[in-house]
């Protein structure tokens, strides 16, 4: 019986010191992962800066984050976020590496992000952005010329994630580029419980759901500032709400 303890306890051991040197090597893993998978979803240029991670606390602080814009829009960015604060159980991270779990993220807080919104008659880069995402992420329908995607027998496994808390707040979108430009505020979005009926979800999934609600704030602010604004980006607002209306169905 006491070997039997002993055991256990220099499994506890091992399985605490292996949490805590996983915890610390996220930074560079995470800034990989980002840098890596970030253009594959959003078919953009996507840098992340740095990772700074607190082990101990199961905090980690992404500095940086730069989304590019789609191909044929002048600016050169969709959207900045200089830093986004996150909180995740450390005890949930071995299990889902090891495919027995999904790590659960306790916080995510994005504040002061700029995004940047540009439209024509018939499109906008938000709505080019989210093509990319539904094309990468199974969420939209294939065209005639492409071909489905090959079915496999054994779909490699995913990390997945659960999200208890998600808000953004103090944001600013810039409508139009240039002389025209408009600068306004974004009303707060705040998520709750992502993932969590599902068991966790993808990166790609959660990052599409959070997008799709960034857009909804988007819709919000240029709205609300319709008639508020100066007389050159108030054309561009209303052709802004019809498009972003039309990417969410709405089209009245």
């Amino acid at each position: 019986m006491k070997k039997l303890l002993v055991i256990l306890g220099v499994l506890a051991g091992l399985a605490l010191v292996g949490g805590l040197v996983l915890m610390f090597t996220l930074g560079p893993i995470i800034t990989k992962g980002v840098n890596t998978f970030g253009p594959k979803i959003t078919g953009t240029k996507v840098t992340l800066e740095s990772v700074s991670v607190s082990p101990f606390t199961g905090s980690f602080t992404m500095k940086g984050l730069f989304v590019g814009n789609p191909e044929g829009w002048k600016s050169d960015k969709a959207f900045y976020m200089g830093k986004v604060h996150v909180s995740v159980s450390p005890l949930s991270v071995p299990g889902a590496l090891l495919g027995s779990g999904h790590v659960v993220v306790k916080e995510v807080l994005i504040d002061e992000p700029q995004f940047v919104y540009e439209t024509n008659v018939v499109n906008s880069n938000i709505k080019d952005l989210l093509k990319n995402i539904e094309k990468a992420t199974g969420g939209g329908a294939a065209t005639p010329d492409e071909k489905p995607a090959e079915k496999t027998d054994k779909p490699a496994k995913q990390l997945k994630f659960e999200v208890k808390s998600f808000r953004l707040q103090n944001a600013k979108v810039t409508l139009g580029v240039g002389a025209a430009a408009a600068t306004l505020p974004m009303p707060p979005i705040t998520i709750t419980d992502l993932g969590t009926k599902e068991g966790g979800i993808t990166p790609d999934q959660a990052a599409g759901k959070v997008i799709t609600n960034i857009l909804g704030g988007i819709v919000s602010a240029v709205t609300h500032s319709v008639g508020q604004i100066g007389s050159g980006a108030t054309d561009a607002a209303s052709g802004a709400v019809k498009g972003l209306k039309s990417l969410f169905g709405g089209g009245k």
